[in-house]
């Protein structure tokens, strides 16, 4: 993912992942937050999650929010 990309940019690709990973319906993706969707794409294991990252989802909610700098 790009640096200035928001969450509403990537919400085709995310439900995408959601739908094809998960097994999610629609309602489903639009009724979860995006922590949720993190904890669900993260690797059993502990390692890190399939293409989506816990940082680019805090990006992307501050962009989406008009926020700069990220969390941190």
């Amino acid at each position: 993912m790009g640096t200035m990309e928001t969450l509403a940019e990537n919400i085709p690709r995310l439900a995408a992942l959601a739908a094809q990973g998960l097994g999610w319906r629609p309602r489903d993706f639009w009724a979860a937050t995006p922590p949720e969707l993190m904890l669900c794409l993260a690797d059993p294991a502990g390692g890190r999650t399939a293409s989506v990252t816990r940082a680019d989802l805090d990006r992307m909610t501050d962009q989406d929010r008009g926020e700069t700098g990220g969390n941190g």
